[in-house]
């Protein structure tokens, strides 16, 4: 099978720039992810946050994760487990208003270093949107406008902790399933492994690299494009061996953004033909919350059967 796809971001300033705007253009089309060098964002940054994540776990998330393992009687499981993860995790929210400064537990230092962190994320995703747009032949800055419905985007941070599982054969660290939102921006650990998405029929990994930032698309990249790029199905491994840190950021549409596929992209399709309904971002959010790991076909076809019934507007953020 062909090589992961790593894209250099600092060939995009040079005469490189063609060649490296097409290997951003098959990830989208072939693989729908894609890994991040040279993107800008410091290493003393992403080693802050990783040591204060780590950290935060220990102090805060260890003794709740065994006694919620403990709860579920998991250790003794016999057969598989499909109904639980083998993740600790929390939620911070960003966009379109903060709540950093309210999550319990976090030490200042920590506050600090994820909301810079954010900061430069939600930079490198407004970045990469208008790469898909060059890419895709739309005008410049057209997914930003969609996705910012009245309120402007929504942006938040799942931070996951993947603790040794005596039964990785039994038990998910996290189940199959593709994401609910627009592009997701994922900084992983990069000595233990456990991230695969499904390729052509397969299982693949998606390597631990030093200072990288793995991309995927989601859903709403799928509506919008017509089918173009797609979201991929994926999942996390749970290992025997050491405690796979995860931090994960979905740049997401605004909850009353209306998403549709760009017209533009409609009439070049070989088909001339809409494949993928126009709904409101936040009542498709709400399907997926009881549907996230079941195939993403039926939620498409559920949404559409919704476009001339009356659409709810607002209600609460969510990351998937």
């Amino acid at each position: 099978m062909e090589a992961f796809p790593v894209i250099d971001m600092e060939k995009l300033n040079g005469e490189e720039r063609p060649m490296t705007m097409e290997m951003i253009k098959d990830a989208c089309e072939n693989w729908g992810f894609f890994e991040l060098v040279n993107h800008g964002i410091p290493h003393e940054l992403m080693d802050m946050v990783e040591r204060l994540t780590k950290e935060h776990y220990k102090r805060c998330m260890e003794q709740r994760f065994k006694d919620m393992v403990a709860s579920k009687g998991l250790v003794a499981a016999q057969s598989e487990v499909d109904d639980v993860d083998w993740e600790s995790t929390f939620f911070l929210r960003h966009l379109p208003v903060s709540n950093i400064s309210d999550v319990p537990d976090l030490q200042d230092d920590y506050r600090k270093a994820m909301k810079e962190f954010a900061l430069k994320l939600e930079k490198l995703a407004e970045q990469l949107l208008d790469l898909l747009c060059e890419n895709l032949g739309l005008e410049k800055g057209y997914l930003k406008k969609v996705f910012h419905g009245s309120e402007g985007p929504t942006f938040g941070t799942k931070v996951s902790n993947y603790p040794p599982c005596p039964k990785p054969n039994l038990i998910k660290g996290l189940r199959p399933h593709t994401d609910a939102g627009g592009i997701i921006l994922l900084f992983q650990d990069d000595k233990v492994s456990g991230l695969q998405l499904l390729k052509d029929g397969q299982w693949v990994d998606v390597p631990p690299m030093p200072y990288s930032i793995v991309v995927n698309l989601g859903d709403q990249l799928e509506v919008i494009t017509n089918g173009k790029y797609k979201s991929i199905e994926h999942r996390v491994i749970a290992q025997t061996d050491g405690n796979r840190m995860s931090i994960a950021s979905f740049y997401n549409p605004g909850n009353d953004a209306i998403i549709y596929p760009a017209p533009e992209l409609v009439e070049r399709s070989e088909e001339n033909g809409q494949e993928y309904p126009k709904f409101v971002f936040d009542d498709y959010m709400k399907l997926y919350a009881g549907l996230k790991f079941q195939a993403k076909e039926p939620r498409f076809k559920a949404i559409k059967t919704m476009e001339k019934s009356t659409v709810s507007l607002g209600g609460p953020i969510a990351f998937a």
